[in-house]
């Protein structure tokens, strides 16, 4: 790709480590949430369901602005992670939250649907011989989800990539440090001239974008064959 100028590749950069980041670090909450909306009775269930696909529904710009007005370094959360040394706005780390923030609905939705279609029989039939529930969850339950868990994660990992409104009003557009592909393209398109550095970036999250389906159509793949022969 020597065809991307210094400036689109440091975005393409920043855009694949906030992406990666944000898959990775959500995953483990992704994994229990999704289990607890899928297993458990609790009050307050269909609230944190709520929660959870709350991004969804929200403008991005409005779930940016509340990042923002939380974890802001004048926000009752960011100030007291400011006193540790600890900054998300307008940091990279914060686009990082950010798109992990709109991604992760998505992750869950697919794990919890993963996970749902596994008997529960299945679960009790172990726990029946005596294992504990973690055991039961991580030798029988999670290799019968792993499927989900690749899809979720994939998800979310392309709505990562593709995040613009939170990210922008949580960490601004700094090129270099926030102005990830989509900012980037923003940032070209509003300067004449500029039309076709937009375009290559464009280009980049297709291929990207397709590289990641047919990956994670791969692993799936390999999963399923792995556990029809366990």
């Amino acid at each position: 790709m020597d065809w991307l100028g210094p400036e689109e590749w440091r975005a393409v950069e920043l855009s694949l480590r906030v992406s990666l980041l944000a898959t990775f670090a959500s995953l483990p909450l992704g994994i229990f949430v999704a289990y607890a909306l899928a297993r458990w009775q609790f009050p307050g269930k269909q609230l944190l369901n709520g929660i959870v696909h709350l991004p969804l529904i929200l403008p991005p710009v409005v779930t940016g602005y509340l990042l923002l007005l939380t974890l802001g370094t004048k926000g009752p959360v960011g100030s007291i992670l400011q006193e540790f040394g600890i900054v998300f706005a307008f940091r990279w780390t914060g686009a990082a939250l950010a798109a992990g923030t709109m991604a992760f609905p998505l992750m869950v939705r697919a794990i919890r649907l993963s996970i749902e279609a596994v008997d529960p029989r299945l679960e009790d039939a172990s726990a029946t011989l005596g294992a504990s529930p973690p055991w039961v969850f991580v030798t029988v339950t999670l290799p019968l989800i792993l499927p989900g868990i690749v899809a979720g994660s994939i998800l979310a990992f392309a709505k990562a990539m593709g995040e613009f409104g939170a990210t922008i009003t949580f960490v601004s557009n700094i090129p270099g440090q926030t102005r990830t592909i989509p900012s980037a393209i923003y940032a070209f398109l509003q300067v004449p001239g500029k039309e076709d550095a937009a375009l290559r970036l464009v280009l980049v999250s297709v291929i990207i974008a397709m590289a990641a389906l047919l990956a994670s159509e791969l692993v799936a793949q390999r999963i399923a064959k792995w556990i029809s022969h366990a």
